[in-house]
């Protein structure tokens, strides 16, 4: 049995196979419901009627994308100083002319709103990705940053997206949104604007989140009246686009959260029909976990001498910090095998939980039963409302322990942080999804 503290968790996973079956103890504190979005999205358009831009018989108004004007610490640092940075904290950097790393916040040249929020929000010093990330999107660079979930990315996006809006001119009426953030999820996207809505007021950059599953008039509203940024998961986005409801004209900062993710789910069509919309001298920025064959060819069309990130191994690894238990059991033992685990669980302090399983129905009826035999219990997936799910989401954030239930494909995006424990009762379908 693995009891973790502070910010490493465990969890265990079980499965059958034949006579037998195994099950692993992992951390999955950044779960989503990946299906969950393409169940909505697929009800959405898909592009079909959306009219390509010729934009090479449009007239472009210039904009300025270079804004990266580091502290003199900066600019002297040695290469060596810089090399062993990078060596330190296993940062591969591919490119021409990159810029120097921000080894501190006070370095970055942000305004004092945003240093005043980093310190309120109590960040000690960049992460890896944003050391790096931050000159590279400042200096109005394409830039594809290859980096695990907890990273600190959405940081490292957001914060040069502010920079990039307060030196363009203000939005008029009619006009989209300068930065667009696309995200395959809806809980993704959710976080993202929560990162927006902390730093963004301090400049005064408004947003909105656009999703599948939601209603639509809100989020219309919203982009009638105008927004520097929007974050949006590609169906709803391309269903506003074809109705009228907005525009990417003004769009001139892209980011693609997630794209590995967004590509896996089917939405690279919906991603192509976007991209036409935005200018082609855009600035783009594209965030993966992975580097396959897909997402290089992705990066090769639509970026221009992109400076690509690497933070560890670009192969999938289980990270080193967590436990992992593997169990073998007959597959109808593994019920009770779950209930004497969470028993175990239950003596713990601090003993926040997340049950994966393979179905909807699976959620409910483990949800009930763990619920029936007296632990606090709820269960997510795709056939309940938006609403609900928030509300379970929220709730679940909020305790100090309890138990979550949802399908093994709500693996991305979902951010609670002090999860100590992830059950996996049936196993994942693939490699991607566990680790």
């Amino acid at each position: 049995m693995n009891r973790r503290g502070g910010s490493d968790r465990g969890g265990r996973d079980f499965r059958s196979g034949g006579g037998g079956g195994s099950s692993s103890l992992m951390r999955r504190n950044d779960r989503n419901g990946g299906r969950v979005e393409k169940r909505f999205d697929r009800q959405e358009r898909n592009g079909e009627n959306l009219r390509a831009i010729r934009w090479d018989q449009e007239k472009l108004d210039a904009f300025a994308k270079n804004f990266f004007k580091p502290a003199s610490s900066v600019l002297d640092r040695s290469r060596a100083e810089v090399n062993a940075y990078l060596d330190k904290n296993e940062i591969t950097v591919i490119g021409k002319n990159i810029p120097a790393p921000i080894l501190y916040f006070e370095e970055g040249g942000f305004p004092s709103s945003i240093l005043a929020e980093i310190t309120r929000q109590g960040y000690k010093e960049p992460t890896q990705i944003q050391a790096v990330g931050w000159s590279i999107a400042t200096s109005g660079r394409d830039m594809v940053g290859i980096a695990k979930t907890g990273s600190g990315k959405t940081l490292a996006y957001i914060l040069p997206a502010l920079i990039h809006i307060s030196n363009q001119p203000r939005l008029m009426r009619g006009d989209g949104p300068i930065a667009l953030v696309l995200a395959p999820t809806r809980e993704l996207a959710q976080q993202i604007q929560q990162v927006c809505d902390d730093f963004g007021r301090r400049m005064s950059v408004m947003n909105t989140c656009i999703f599948g599953g939601a209603s639509k008039m809100g989020q219309a509203n919203d982009l009638r009246r105008g927004v520097e940024i929007v974050i949006a998961t590609p169906g709803r986005l391309i269903d506003f686009l074809e109705s009228g409801t907005t525009n990417l004209r003004r769009t001139t900062y892209l980011v693609l959260d997630e794209a590995d993710r967004m590509l896996d789910m089917g939405f690279e069509p919906q991603i192509r029909k976007i991209i036409s919309q935005i200018r082609p001298d855009r600035q783009v920025l594209m965030w993966s976990a992975t580097w396959p064959k897909e997402i290089r060819k992705l990066a090769e069309e639509f970026l221009r001498d992109y400076i690509q990130i690497n933070i560890g191994s670009l192969n999938l690894a289980a990270n080193e910090n967590i436990l992992q238990i593997i169990e073998c059991c007959q597959e109808y033992e593994k019920e009770s095998r779950l209930f004497k685990l969470l028993a175990e669980i239950g003596k713990q302090g601090d003993n926040k939980a997340i049950v994966f399983v393979e179905t909807k129905r699976k959620v409910d009826q483990i949800a009930g039963i763990i619920k029936r035999n007296g632990w606090r219990a709820d269960g997510i997936h795709g056939d309940k409302t938006q609403k609900d799910r928030d509300y379970v989401l929220n709730t679940f954030r909020r305790m100090n322990n309890g138990i979550l239930v949802a399908t093994d494909v709500a693996s991305r995006g979902l951010d609670v942080d002090d999860v100590k424990y992830v059950i996996n009762f049936d196993f994942p379908n693939n490699t991607e999804d566990y680790i």
